[in-house]
């Protein structure tokens, strides 16, 4: 029984790991025809804009919730047990809140004037050297400073 319970303890909890470290890549939205894939092109940044991550939804505290419930329903019998899964499943969306909310950054929204007179927006997790009027290439749904 114990065996049991630490196995599915270790199992919510890598899966908690799992997606805690997941992020998505560079996303890249064009108008008036950007660029294709696999083209390179060159163009100016026009603009960067710091975008807000705030709006990306309660998955750590329900997540939070749903460890802290199974945790606190290995502790105690009848009404105890009941109220360790509540106080539980409480204290596993608050965790899981506050360690969503630390490891949400801003985003930085890089708008590129391409040569060809269309406009493409990447956004990246950090925005190195690149400036407003760098020179850059685009290649790959990527940016390359030149």
């Amino acid at each position: 029984m114990y065996a049991h319970r630490l196995a599915l303890l270790c199992s919510v909890s890598a899966l908690a790991l799992i997606s805690a470290c997941s992020s998505s890549p560079p996303r890249m939205e064009t108008s008036r025809g950007g660029p294709v894939a696999n083209e390179v092109q060159y163009g100016n940044v026009s603009g960067i804009d710091v975008v807000a991550s705030g709006s990306r939804g309660a998955g750590g505290a329900v997540l939070g919730a749903v460890i802290g419930a199974v945790v606190g329903n290995q502790i105690g019998s009848g009404t105890g047990r009941a109220a360790a899964t509540g106080l539980g499943a409480v204290g596993g969306a608050v965790i899981g809140n506050k360690l969503q909310k630390r490891n949400e950054s801003d985003v930085y929204r890089i708008s590129v004037r391409l040569d060809n007179g269309s406009t493409a927006a990447f956004d990246y997790s950090s925005l190195g050297d690149l400036r407003v009027g760098d020179r850059v290439q685009v290649q790959g749904g990527q940016l390359h400073r030149l």
